[in-house]
């Protein structure tokens, strides 16, 4: 699973219309969300530092919602946007997920346990989880 990582307001208007999932890397005003959701109409989750995400308005929060995108909190520990820009999840959280849906584990364990142990958001987990993006 890729995410998108945006370091600059400026990068907004040259994504992808199809990415699903974009992580800011900086903090955006409402107007960069707002140009962001029209840019990539398929966007599905938006992801903020935990300082940025507790800067954004509530007026956002409900766009974000009416719009069907999901706004979390995360971070993309040691990525190197001038090496690339994507995020790749590491596939041993994948082979992990997949291995504990194999043994049957509740979703709800699964999340808890892979964000405890690898320092993700729970609900990024169960992003996954729901989306079936680990097989």
């Amino acid at each position: 699973m890729k995410i998108r990582v945006v370091s600059s307001r400026n990068e907004i208007l040259s994504l992808n219309p199809n990415e699903r999932i974009v992580h800011l890397a900086f903090r955006p005003s409402n107007k960069d969300i707002f140009l962001l959701v029209e840019t990539c109409p398929k966007l599905e989750v938006l992801q903020l530092p935990r300082s940025y995400k507790r800067t954004v308005s509530r007026a956002i929060d409900m766009f974000l919602e009416i719009k069907k995108i999901q706004l979390l909190e995360g971070d993309v520990w040691g990525h190197r946007k001038d090496i690339n820009e994507y995020y790749t999840m590491p596939p041993s959280i994948m082979t992990e997920i997949r291995k504990m849906k194999a043994e049957g584990v509740p979703n709800e364990r699964i999340a808890e346990k892979i964000a405890k142990e690898r320092r993700l958001n729970p609900k990024m987990i169960s992003y996954i989880l729901s989306r079936r993006l680990y097989e």
